[in-house]
C-alpha cells in the first residue's frame, strides 16, 4: 500500500481522502534533516507553507511520485528539481478564490466606513459618531486590476452592490471583460477615474511597485486602494506619503513586501488605512477546499490517474509525455517568445506542426504553446492542465494546422500570434542533441539558440547598423553574448537577434529605435 506523509497541518477531511488509498502519517514541525531522513519511505508528500521542499529533500525522496501544496503558490517547492526527478507537483489554484475575493470586498467596506477604528473606539468606552462618517460604495467606480478568477468574483459582487466597473488586464480581451460586466481600459485611465481600486495580479518583475509615486499622483484625492493580492505590488513608502499628504483618501492592505510587517510608516496612519495579517485565504471553508482539492489529486496520481492542477507535468499519458517532452519544451519556449513579441493582449495564436512533427499528437504541443504564451501574465498559476481553459477565458482563438511538406528539419514548430503590438511569428526546431534552435523570425531566416535575455530589431540592411547598435548598448554597459542577422535580400529589410548577458536598462529600447535604419525593437526575457 502507498504511503503519504503530511508534514504541515491540514484539515482532517484531506487526511480522510488520502486514507482511502494509502497509509497516512501526519508529522508536522519536522526539521529539514528529519524530513530528509524519512522521506525515502513515502510515495507522496502533502504540505502547506510551513515545509520547504528543497532539492536535497527531493533527491532523498526516492519513491516520491507527487508533492501536493494545499494552497495557491508553490514557492516553497523546488519545482525544477521535482520535474527532473519525474515528480508531479500540484497545488490548489482555485481553493481560496472566494475567500480572497470576499476579503478584498470586506476591506473595501471596512475602509469606507472606518469599521476597525470605530470598533476600537466603542471598546474604549467612547461614542464618537462624527469622527467616523464614512462613504457609500453605491454608484461609485471600482477599478479592478487583474480579471482572473478572484478579480472576476469581486466584479460580480461589486456590480450587485451598484458599483460601476472598470478593469485593467493586458491579457484579457475586451469581449471577455464585457461578459464579466467591466469596461476594459488602460491602467492610467483606471487610476484617474476610479473611486476604489483593487489589485488582483501576481507579483512579477513587471508588477513590482506597479503602484508607485507617479501612479498614485494620477488618482483622485478621494480614491481608496485595496491590495489583497501580493506584497510589493504597491510601493508602501510612496503609499504612506500619498495618504499623509492627502493625495489619496486611504488604503486597505492584507499583504506586504516583508511579512510579518515590521517597522513601517503605514502603522503611523489613522483611520485612513486598514491593515490585516495576510488573511485572504484564512477561512475555514478555504482551508477545507484546498485540503480536499490537493488530497484528491494525490489520491488520483497514486491510482495512476492524471492530476488536474499539475504545475510541472501535463495530465497526459506518461508514454506520450516521454515521447514529446523535448518538443513540449520547444513549444513552451516559442509560445513565451512570440507572446512577448506580439504584446500583452493576444487575440489569435496560429500553431503549425511541420515535417515529421505533423504526424504526431498535437494536443500536448498546443497546450505547451499556450502555457508559454500565458506565462508572462500568470507565472506559476498557468500549467499544462489549465492553459487551454485560461486561454479560452481570455478570448484567445487558437488555430492548428499541419504541413508535412516542410523538410528543413526533421520536425519544426511555427507559431504566429496577433496581439497589441501586431502580428509576429517564430519557428523553432530541435537539433540532434535536443538543443532548441530558432530558425525563423517574422519570415526572416535565422539560426540561433534562445537565451534568457534577447533583443530583436527590424532594420534596413545597410552599413553601420550593427556598429551603431553595439556602441549604444556598450554605452549602457550591456554586454552582447551573440548576434545574428537574418535577411531575404541584400540591402532590404532584415532582423537582428542579439543574446544579452543582462536585461536591458529602462529607457534604452526607445533609444535603439532612434538609430537611423532601425524601424522597431523588441526585448524578450525567457
Amino acid at each position: 500500500m502507498s504511503k503519504v506523509l503530511v508534514s504541515d497541518p491540514i484539515d482532517q477531511v484531506g487526511v480522510d481522502i488520502l486514507s482511502q488509498v494509502a497509509t497516512v502519517d501526519v508529522k508536522t514541525g519536522l526539521k529539514p534533516e528529519e524530513l530528509i531522513e524519512i522521506i525515502g519511505e513515502y510515495d507522496a508528500l502533502m504540505i502547506r507553507s510551513g515545509t520547504r521542499v528543497t532539492q536535497e529533500i527531493i533527491e532523498a525522496g526516492t519513491q516520491l511520485k507527487i508533492i501536493g501544496r494545499a494552497g495557491v503558490g508553490v514557492d516553497n517547492v523546488d519545482v525544477p528539481a521535482a520535474t527532473r526527478k519525474g515528480i508531479v507537483v500540484v497545488n490548489s489554484p482555485e481553493g481560496n478564490t472566494i475567500a480572497a475575493a470576499e476579503h478584498a470586498l470586506a476591506m473595501m467596506l471596512s475602509l469606507s466606513r472606518h469599521i476597525p477604528d470605530a470598533n476600537a473606539s466603542v471598546k474604549h468606552g467612547e461614542w464618537d459618531r462624527k469622527t467616523f462618517v464614512g462613504a457609500e460604495v453605491y454608484k461609485k467606480t471600482l477599478g479592478i486590476v487583474g480579471l482572473g478568477k478572484i478579480g472576476s468574483h469581486v466584479a460580480a459582487v461589486a456590480k450587485a452592490m451598484g458599483m460601476k466597473l472598470l478593469a485593467y488586464d493586458p491579457f484579457i480581451s475586451a469581449e471577455r471583460a464585457e461578459q464579466i460586466g467591466c469596461q476594459l481600459v488602460e491602467l492610467d485611465l483606471l487610476l484617474q477615474q476610479a473611486d476604489y481600486i483593487t489589485l488582483h495580479i501576481p507579483k512579477t518583475p513587471e508588477t513590482t511597485h506597479l503602484i508607485n509615486t507617479e501612479r498614485l499622483s494620477k488618482m483622485k484625492p478621494s480614491a481608496r486602494i485595496i491590495n489583497c493580492a501580493r506584497g510589493g505590488i504597491i510601493d508602501e513608502e510612496a503609499l504612506a506619503a500619498a495618504i499623509k499628504e492627502g493625495k489619496i483618501s486611504g488604503a486597505a492592505l492584507d499583504v506586504f513586501e516583508k511579512e510579518p510587517l515590521g517597522e513601517s510608516s503605514l502603522k503611523a496612519l489613522g483611520k485612513e488605512i486598514v491593515l490585516t495579517p495576510h488573511l485572504g485565504a484564512s477561512t475555514t471553508e478555504a482551508q477545507v477546499n484546498v485540503a480536499i482539492d490537493v488530497a484528491e489529486q494525490i489520491r488520483d496520481v497514486l491510482l495512476g490517474l492524471p492530476a488536474r492542477s499539475a504545475v510541472n507535468i501535463p495530465g497526459l499519458n506518461p508514454d506520450v509525455i516521454e515521447e514529446l517532452k523535448p518538443y513540449m519544451q520547444l513549444a513552451e519556449t516559442l509560445g513565451n517568445l512570440v507572446g512577448q513579441l506580439a504584446g500583452g493582449r493576444v487575440e489569435l495564436l496560429n500553431i503549425r506542426l511541420q515535417g515529421e512533427l505533423a504526424t504526431n499528437r498535437s494536443q500536448p504541443l498546443v497546450v505547451a504553446s499556450l502555457k508559454g504564451l500565458l506565462y508572462k501574465a500568470l507565472r506559476e498559476r498557468v500549467n499544462y492542465v489549465n492553459a487551454s481553459i485560461e486561454a479560452k477565458e481570455r478570448g484567445i482563438r487558437v488555430i492548428e494546422t499541419r504541413d508535412a511538406a516542410v523538410q528543413d528539419y526533421a520536425g519544426s514548430l511555427h507559431l504566429e500570434a496577433t496581439g497589441s503590438l501586431g502580428t509576429h511569428s517564430v519557428t523553432g526546431a530541435l537539433l540532434g542533441d535536443g538543443e532548441i534552435r530558432l530558425t525563423n523570425l517574422d519570415d526572416f531566416p535565422i539560426n540561433v539558440p534562445p537565451s534568457q535575455h534577447m533583443l530583436f530589431t527590424l532594420h534596413r540592411d545597410m552599413p553601420g547598423i550593427i556598429g551603431k547598435l553595439g556602441s549604444l548598448l556598450g554605452s549602457f554597459n550591456v554586454n552582447i553574448a551573440s548576434m545574428q542577422v537574418g535577411r531575404k535580400i541584400v540591402r532590404g529589410d532584415a532582423v537582428m537577434v542579439l543574446s544579452l548577458d543582462d536585461p536591458l536598462p529602462d529607457g534604452i529600447l526607445s533609444e535603439i529605435t532612434k538609430v537611423p535604419g532601425i524601424r522597431d525593437a523588441y526585448t524578450v526575457t525567457l
